[in-house]
């Protein structure tokens, strides 16, 4: 905690300065959706815009619980709960993009009566 001016007033610099991180990371997140030039990827939302838009999203919720919650203060077991939570909300992640790219196909697995769903087919061009 700040116990003289000086250490106030850094204090107050710090939290005016991740303020306004914030608000650039923001307007920033907006223009990404909203201007077509800044558009990554093809155009209109597609996997490189939500990467952007979660890499953003991400260094903004680093900046508050770091800054704004102080845990920039904590001690190493509190790091190691949040790393830990991290790694496993990215284990998750993977875990669904691995059963939406490799989806089960087997008679057995829905059962005697139900169907196999047939994969999509792509749209012909006529």
């Amino acid at each position: 905690m700040a116990e003289t001016p000086d250490a106030i007033r850094k204090s107050i610099r710090t939290y005016l300065f991740v303020g306004a991180v914030l608000f650039i990371g923001t307007v920033v997140t907006v223009m990404v959706a909203t201007v077509p030039w800044l558009d990554v990827g093809n155009h209109g939302f597609d996997a490189w815009d939500a990467v952007l838009g979660l890499a953003i999203a991400t260094t903004k919720a680093s900046l508050v619980a770091a800054v704004f919650m102080h845990l920039n203060h904590e001690k190493k077991a509190v790091y190691w709960l949040f790393g830990s939570g991290i790694v496993f909300v990215t284990a998750l992640f993977g875990l669904t993009a691995l059963a939406k790219s490799d989806p089960i196909h087997d008679s057995r697995f829905y059962g005697k009566e139900s169907v196999t769903p047939a994969p999509l087919a792509s749209p012909t061009l006529r």
